[in-house]
């Protein structure tokens, strides 16, 4: 990732754009994790207790609360601040206080808990995370609507001339401007619509052969194939998925010629068969996130054309299937044998692998190789829906909100980060009902994803996000994919309407035909019927438009 990172650089400097300053990997070290939202049967649980708690105060006489016993009562139902909500419990406080403190330390402790108001939370670091971004098609949209509103008329690629604005507009026109982010993969889009605009004309730059651009070409051909490919062996790894006939045999290299015939033989092998296949999800998610981040910075053509073929493959819906599991159990699965992994099995005398011994060592909390394949894989999931409104569609069909609001329950900052980006895309088609009872997950969405200024990305009122439109969007991206490879990497590169077409007649009637035995053989008929029997007017036919 820091080569491709220096490479992104140098690449940008080339284009005469500003490095970049952020770091997503350096943010996110220092980017706290969220507490996961409450699922429905925690929210029923909390609401029953409370109910109850209500409920036995109520039945109190007033004079009781100064008992030590009645508050000793209170305190293990836990104390409720102004809002509801539980600000401690009796038990976890029993198990942090020292031993030797006395009954009555207890007592006052707590008594000054509940007569005190709640302490102030620790400050947090003032700002967010990110820098917020501008596209320059947002500043277009600003000013149309501006000069709508106050002149008028619409001043069609004229973002200078502010003329009758008042000067909030100014402002904010020029805030704009000053947080507009330019890629690499704008500059290419607006050099291939130049191109199609202006075959003849315009100029291609020279293709530079780079190990990107050379592993692009010999895959070319057959880059459906290998993706389909590639998807097939995800989902045959995947632990969701069903043993089939049809399938791919990922286990050849696992499974021994004879089956294990003791009881340590058989849990060795079923660790190592589930081992095999997160190593496997691993190696495929890594393979796919590089090819796709390599051929956007390479041209983003390239990262189109990989990109629709995935979505074909059906790529979206098996992502979110492989998320639609007990993530925790996933992320925290212990399929390894300690004493059997490098460099233990080298080192000193090996013990005798029995049942103890196969979790001697382990003492991680959960599998960093799990955590690293679902990070790949909402990556992926990103960078196939990112700003493409048919494919953000396809989210919400597949009803990923809630599979990925599941996987929030993983504290991991870089992890619930995709997965807020994820859900920040879809928020718009989810309805008012959904943003008014997981309003906490949009306020995490708020401090922890980058902002881009004018984004209504929390209510349903972008023009663009049109359903008519997704198919029409898709086969553009299609049609002008296809014209890119075309004249980049065949011969005819040339479209079919721009060939000469040969208007002499002489040559045209000149020129030798291949005819058909079965024309041969009934040419009189053919005379008779399409010649001598048909009128012409050769008047109107003379006649010039």
């Amino acid at each position: 990732m820091e080569e491709l990172k220096n490479l992104k650089m140098e690449k940008r400097i080339k284009a005469g754009l500003s490095p970049l300053d952020e770091d997503t990997l350096e943010i996110t070290k220092n980017m706290r994790a969220s507490s996961p939202p409450a699922s429905a049967s925690d929210l029923l649980e909390t609401q029953n207790h409370k109910r109850n708690k209500i409920f036995r105060r109520s039945l109190m006489k007033q004079s009781s609360l100064d008992d030590h016993d009645s508050l000793t009562m209170e305190l293990e139902s836990g104390v409720v601040d102004g809002n509801g909500d539980e600000v401690v419990e009796l038990s976890e406080f029993d198990e942090r206080r020292p031993a030797e403190n006395g009954e009555s330390q207890i007592f006052t402790t707590f008594q000054h808990k509940i007569n005190s108001p709640p302490p102030a939370p620790l400050p947090l670091p003032r700002g967010l995370p990110w820098k917020p971004k501008v596209r320059l098609r947002d500043i277009d949209v600003f000013l149309k609507n501006a000069r709508i509103k106050f002149i008028g008329y619409i001043f069609d690629d004229d973002r200078e001339s502010l003329a009758g604005l008042p000067q909030p507009i100014h402002e904010g026109v020029k805030t704009l401007k000053e947080h507009m982010y330019t890629s690499l993969a704008d500059l290419q889009i607006e050099k291939e619509e130049e191109i199609a605009r202006n075959p003849f004309s315009a100029k291609e730059d020279d293709i530079e052969l780079t190990p990107t651009e050379i592993l692009y070409q010999a895959m070319l051909p057959s880059l459906p194939q290998y993706m389909i490919a590639l998807l097939k062996i995800l989902l045959a790894a995947a632990p969701t998925s069903k043993a089939k006939t049809d399938s791919i045999n990922i286990m050849s290299d696992v499974l021994p010629e004879e089956m294990p015939m003791t009881v340590v033989q058989s849990m060795k092998l079923g660790l190592d068969v589930n081992r095999h296949k997160e190593i496997i999800v691993k190696a495929v998610s890594a393979i796919l996130l590089l090819l796709l981040k390599h051929f956007k910075l390479n041209h983003v053509c390239q990262f189109e054309f990989m990109s629709q073929h995935l979505v074909f493959a059906n790529c979206i819906p098996l992502v979110l299937k492989f998320f639609n599991q007990n993530i925790m159990g996933y992320v925290g699965a212990t399929n390894m044998i300690p004493i059997l992994d490098f460099p233990a099995c080298v080192i000193g005398d090996q013990p005798e692998l029995t049942a103890e011994s196969l979790e001697i060592g382990y003492a991680a909390p959960y599998s960093w190789r799990n955590v690293y394949s679902c990070i790949n894989l909402l990556r992926i999931l990103n960078k196939l829906t990112k700003w493409k409104h048919s494919r953000i569609m396809m989210l919400v069909v597949f009803k990923s909100a809630p599979i990925l609001k599941r996987t929030l329950k993983v504290r991991h900052a870089m992890m619930q980060l995709y997965v807020l980006k994820l859900l920040k895309m879809q928020t718009k088609y989810l309805g008012r009902q959904w943003r008014k009872s997981n309003m906490k997950t949009i306020s995490a969405i708020y401090a922890k994803v980058r902002h881009h200024l004018n984004d209504d990305w929390a209510f349903g009122n972008d023009l663009d996000a049109r359903p008519w439109d997704f198919q029409g969007e898709e086969c553009a991206l299609r049609a002008s994919v296809d014209r890119f490879n075309n004249r980049r990497y065949t011969n005819n590169s040339k479209d079919d309407e721009y060939e000469p077409v040969d208007n002499c007649l002489s040559s045209v009637l000149g020129s030798s035909y291949d005819l058909s035995e079965n024309f041969k053989k009934h040419y009189a008929l053919w005379l008779e019927q399409e010649v001598f029997n048909v009128s012409i007017d050769w008047v109107k036919l003379l006649l010039v438009k």
